[in-house]
């Protein structure tokens, strides 16, 4: 079956120091586990194609389709604070761009594509655990209406990879708006390269904000992009867990599933990733994290904003001056409806951080705590009965105040607070299955998440919270 594929390869056409041109190295004995068949059709792709032998060989990296132009881009960043001046795709390979038929433009990427010129000391490599993970979690962010990267497909390679032990081998097929990242402006900057500076800008206007004309607006547009990204993110408990200036995209979408988690009790500290050891990227720290990369960025846009330094800074200072009431809106839209609020109120942010404070207190579990809101068993998790009354009086003397009928709220409710997440203990079981041989578990959760707001009959596990003995601690990067 012919696999036809509408490249457009615009990354491609900027000048050669943008990227290294690089082949994915081929797998022995690749095998498709996961596919997803609605994204391969959105994109205008033709799932039985993507299936056929043909269609695995190019998803493992075997064999390259027709008007692909494969390369590992490059960029810096800020990993924990610290500055490294090149990284770069050290086991991912952009195949080109695809136009979907809806006009969209869309990256398709392999990632553990094997070794590019910025794979350091790694094998380029991707074993099925983190595979497996970030399907289920890009996925699952879709499905809550997050924007991300996504994932098109996983495929076995029939290899091993040596990480703490022997693992099987895997590559991913993940679609993005783009891969371009803060690091990106970063790497030009360093280098004080200006025209490639002006050419990226000019090419993430184009790309993903057409409607701005300078390059000032398209920093306020990253702003706003990223302020409710992370607001979103907070909606569900998420924490990135290793949001260093390289896994922060332009395009505002979430990239780059490493350490990642959803937050079971809540902990507005909550660390889980492995390498974070001082809590920067703790739940709580995520928006003044981001709005610290992005001043990262505005300072590597300086000589693009205005010849003269001095004026560029004091335009960059006052679009960064003006991110904390972006993420404080894109907050407040964010966790309005968490609690049946159609309206606003000056208030509204106090009577929220009440209800937080009285989880806090317990580590109540924060998905379940919402959804108890939505189901009509407002606080049934949580033990001070006390407090959470005199809370509940306000709450209902709010919902009053707008007319809101209880069962309006519970529908507003409902469509804003998951019944499902992507529980860390229950992407290890399916993990652990899959590494044995056993995919089921992998596929029950991906079809539960697929419509996270639905309650499902005989889906009562994947809602609870881990028993003694399953909470995950911590979370790892996977390279």
């Amino acid at each position: 079956m012919t696999l036809s594929i509408r490249f457009d390869n615009s990354y491609a056409r900027l000048p050669e120091r943008f990227y290294s041109r690089q082949l994915p190295q081929p797998v022995r004995a690749p095998r498709l586990i996961a596919l997803n068949s609605a994204l391969a059709e959105a994109l205008g792709l033709d799932p039985a194609a993507l299936a056929s032998e043909d269609g695995i060989r190019m998803l493992a990296g075997n064999r390259m389709p027709d008007g692909a132009d494969p390369l590992a881009q490059v960029y810096a960043g800020h990993q924990f604070g610290g500055f490294v001046p090149r990284l770069g795709d050290g086991r991912a390979i952009l195949l080109g761009e695809i136009l979907a038929p809806d006009g969209s433009r869309h990256d398709i990427q392999l990632k553990g594509a094997g070794r590019t010129p910025y794979s350091r000391m790694g094998d380029g490599r991707a074993w099925l655990g983190p595979v497996l993970r970030e399907y289920l979690v890009s996925e699952a962010m879709h499905a809550l209406g997050i924007p991300t990267t996504r994932a098109l497909a996983a495929v076995e390679t029939g290899e091993t990879v040596i990480r703490e032990t022997v693992r099987p081998g895997a590559v991913l097929t993940r679609v993005a708006a783009s891969h371009i990242r803060v690091g990106t402006f970063q790497y030009f900057a360093a280098r004080q390269d200006t025209d490639a500076l002006e050419a990226l800008a000019r090419h993430v206007m184009a790309r993903h904000y057409p409607e701005t004309e300078t390059v000032l607006d398209m920093l306020r547009a990253v702003l706003a992009a990223q302020a409710r990204l992370v607001a979103q993110w907070m909606g569900v408990g998420f924490i990135h867990g290793v949001m260093n200036t390289d896994n922060t995209s332009v395009a505002g979408e979430t990239i780059d599933y490493g350490p990642c988690a959803f937050m079971d009790g809540y902990r507005p500290e909550q660390v889980y990733s492995s390498i974070d050891a001082y809590g920067r990227y703790a739940y709580a720290r995520q928006a003044d994290i981001v709005a610290w990369n992005l001043a990262q960025l505005a300072s590597a846009l300086l000589p693009l904003i205005d010849p003269d330094r001095d004026r560029a800074i004091e335009a960059a200072t006052a679009a960064m001056h003006g991110f904390p009431d972006l993420f404080k809106a894109a907050w407040l839209d964010v966790f309005r409806p968490k609690i049946g609020l159609a309206g606003a109120e000056p208030e509204d942010a106090e009577l929220i951080h009440g209800l937080l404070d009285l989880m806090a207190a317990e580590r109540a579990d924060f998905t379940n705590s919402f959804r108890d809101l939505a189901e009509g068993r407002p606080g049934a998790g949580l033990g001070d009965r006390a407090g959470f009354e005199a809370w509940a009086g306000r709450w209902q003397a709010r919902l009053a105040r707008e007319n809101t009928p209880q069962a309006e709220a519970e529908a507003r409710m409902r469509a804003a607070n998951p019944a499902y997440i992507p529980r860390n203990h229950r992407i290890e079981a399916a993990i652990s299955a899959a590494t044995g041989g056993d995919l089921g578990p992998f596929q029950r959760l991906q079809r539960v998440l697929e419509r996270p707001f639905d309650s499902r009959t005989g889906a009562d596990d994947l809602r609870a919270p881990p028993a003694a003995g399953e909470e995950v601690l911590q979370t790892f990067c996977g390279t």
